[in-house]
């Protein structure tokens, strides 16, 4: 039995403290959240105590420590929780600062500490079974991938703000699923546009994008994002090879399709958004994460996916303000 502790307790944090209630091989002693009343309402739905300070649960005896607090705490929580000897799981990403990832690596990497960053697509059924196709040469050589992400609709503007931009907050998914298929990333060009809302260009982002990568290995990826899409959470994924074609396509409610006079195979809409979509992900990945903890094995999605991550967010954003191709050393 693992036990674990909570960093932050909104919608994502909130989510990952029921689903760790829940899961049999762990147990939620602690959870916190800056904002009292939320640490007190999850708390009380998944019978975990309320810490009133981080320190309270770094000095506590858990064992691992999921943070799921806002971006700009993210490295510091995550340096202290290993320093303090915990296993973590942080959600993406690690930081909005390459350079300070860089340096907090070099300060904790000899720890041999087990540390999970949350890319949580990677443990989509789907997703899963579309990469070991590839993995087991069932298309032969992988020459393209097309990766679709858009979401229903955008952020409040005072998240966009803090978010980092849709290429560190949005597309890092996807930036991270493009490795994950095809290696690592020798070459990114993107671009963006203003389309869905004045306010997100008022407030410095794109709210649409389109990014291409050259894999080292010399595989191509189209990225497609939008910060709105009328039809529900679009989430697709296509991988293109010498003897075929796999692809993953939207998740709907139900198989059901409905026929007459004025529409043919008319189904349910596609799931709204990221929670809904990816239930079975996040379960997944704690499922995951707990076998690691306990089996001192490495996790799927490590410190240095993050770091690559970040990586190419960055060199897409400087693509962006340089209309040019950015080569990754």
């Amino acid at each position: 039995m693992v036990k674990f502790a909570v960093l932050g307790c909104g919608r994502i944090g909130r989510m990952h403290a029921l689903n760790l209630a829940r899961h049999p091989r762990a147990e939620l002693g602690y959870v916190y959240d800056i904002v009292a009343d939320a640490a007190a309402s999850v708390a009380e739905a998944t019978g975990a105590q309320q810490a009133r300070e981080v320190e309270e649960i770094l000095a506590a005896d858990v064992q691992a420590v999921l943070i799921a607090s806002s971006t700009d705490t993210h490295l510091d929580l995550l340096v202290r929780a290993v320093e303090a000897g915990k296993a973590v799981l942080c959600e993406k990403p690690i930081d909005l600062d390459l350079a300070k990832v860089d340096a907090s690596w070099a300060r904790i990497k000899e720890r041999g500490a087990t540390i999970m960053v949350g890319f949580n697509r990677r443990f989509d059924p789907s997703f899963k079974a579309l990469r070991a196709r590839i993995q087991a040469g069932e298309i032969g050589r992988l020459e393209q991938v097309v990766i679709t992400s858009r979401d229903p609709g955008p952020p409040p503007v005072a998240y966009i703000k803090v978010s980092g931009g849709l290429f560190r907050d949005m597309t890092i998914h996807d930036f991270d699923m493009a490795r994950y298929l095809m290696g690592d990333v020798a070459a990114v060009h993107a671009t963006g546009a203003h389309l869905v809302d004045p306010a997100i260009k008022e407030a410095g982002d794109i709210d649409a994008a389109m990014i291409t990568l050259v894999a080292q290995s010399g595989a191509i990826c189209q990225i497609s994002n939008s910060r709105r899409c009328a039809y529900g959470y679009d989430q697709r994924i296509e991988a293109f090879g010498e003897r075929g074609m796999l692809q993953a396509g939207n998740q709907r409610p139900t198989t059901v399709s409905f026929w007459n006079a004025s529409a043919t195979e008319a189904k349910d809409p596609v799931l709204n958004f990221f929670i809904e979509r990816y239930t079975p992900a996040y379960l997944a990945e704690i499922d995951h994460f707990v076998d690691c903890v306990e089996q001192g094995t490495a996790p799927l999605a490590t410190y240095r996916d993050g770091r690559e991550a970040l990586a190419l967010a960055d060199a897409a954003l400087e693509s962006l303000k340089t209309g040019q191709t950015v080569r990754l050393g």
